[in-house]
């Protein structure tokens, strides 16, 4: 995986305030993930099932 030719864009669950930041990239078979504060780091990589299934957990934890 060449991570400079993926399609990063901001998180719409990062906070506006540029410190605590997190990118996404679609894959053909997920999502990768990367912090914005060290790109030199290797993305986080999740399945399609995990991420939908972190992206639930989220919503239920914001509106529990």
């Amino acid at each position: 995986m060449e991570v400079e030719r993926l399609a990063w864009r901001t998180s719409s669950f990062s906070g506006g305030n540029g410190g605590s930041c997190v990118e996404v990239a679609p894959l053909p078979s997920g999502v990768a993930v990367r912090d914005t504060k060290d790109r030199s780091r290797a993305p986080h990589v999740y399945s399609r099932p995990a991420w939908e299934s972190l992206l639930r957990a989220i919503r239920v934890t914001e509106l529990g």
